[in-house]
């Protein structure tokens, strides 16, 4: 039996679980049974699920307040109807400046992915976290809902909803017209989509995304930086294809894996897959990517 008194430990296995019930066929009752058993018992299961999911009170590590950016709220046209999202630039932005999509997870544009967009404008671009919600009405505040709209959102549409961002942020006054994308777990994912279906996309970083079919490959003309977490058995399956049809098109690539981290090592707000040394290093080497592409 767990003893709850203590700090839980918290296992790969159940860690996998989560990312089955997150990502995968398992519903929330089925995962509550299968962390129960894992956990050894219903209290020990209730404390540790909420440290494997995200934690939206988490504080910032720049605050929405922080005088040295400036974020608003926007809507932009979309491929076919109008998009919102995040906006934020340098509060001392002297000449233009390369320009970012900050692509969000499967829970929406959430305070976390704000403060994402938050660090990245920190480093001097201009960066647009856009709701790839729009479509249904924008990211609710309930993120188990956002998921499940994800799962209904047109994938055609969401990749018509990403080029039309592109085009959106080479049109920007304060940007030097050229963009980069950076996108997470599901946002990885859709970052590749998007260096397949935008031309014009000079640089993408995709944090733990799925692989773009073999047959679309070809049609990358963006510069990838791929970062993948040692213990994502799951994404990672499709590493060395991905990579084999990379060299066959002569793109221009980049992959990382960063063992013993976990899938989501980037999310500060979950406390149990955070790994602030991968988190720190992937970013570092995201920015100097960025800043060398988007010049």
């Amino acid at each position: 039996m767990a003893d709850v008194t203590t700090k839980p430990v918290i296992t790969h296995a159940m860690i996998d679980a989560y990312d089955e019930y997150t990502h995968l066929t398992l519903d929330r009752r089925r995962f509550m049974e299968q962390l129960t058993r894992l956990a050894g018992s219903g209290a020990a299961a209730a404390a540790i699920a909420p440290m494997l999911a995200a934690n939206s009170a988490q504080a910032a590590i720049v605050a929405e307040t922080d005088a040295r950016v400036k974020g608003k709220d926007i809507t932009y046209p979309g491929s076919g109807g109008e998009m919102k999202g995040y906006l934020v630039k340098p509060a001392n932005q002297a000449g233009k400046l390369g320009t970012v999509i900050v692509i969000h997870e499967n829970r929406g544009l959430n305070p976390h992915i704000r403060d994402v967009a938050r660090r990245v404008a920190l480093e001097g671009f201009v960066a647009l976290a856009p709701d790839f919600l729009s479509p249904l009405g924008g990211s609710p505040t309930d993120e188990d809902k956002a998921r499940d709209m994800v799962g209904k959102l047109d994938p055609a549409q969401t990749v018509a909803n990403g080029v039309a961002t592109v085009a959106f942020l080479k049109g920007d006054k304060e940007g030097n017209g050229k963009v980069g994308a950076i996108g997470f777990c599901w946002g990885g994912g859709t970052a590749n989509m998007l260096a397949v279906n935008a031309p014009d996309l000079a640089a993408s970083v995709a944090y733990y995304g799925m692989q773009p079919k073999a047959a679309d490959v070809s049609k990358i003309k963006a510069a990838l930086l791929l970062h993948y977490a040692g213990l994502d058995e799951r994404t990672n399956a499709g590493i060395d294809a991905f990579k084999k049809e990379l060299d066959a098109a002569h793109v221009e690539y980049t992959v990382y894996v960063y063992e013993g981290a976990n899938h989501a090592f980037n999310n500060d707000t979950s406390a149990a897959r955070y790994d602030k040394k991968a988190a720190d290093l992937a970013l570092g080497r995201t920015i100097a990517f960025l800043r060398q592409k988007l010049a």
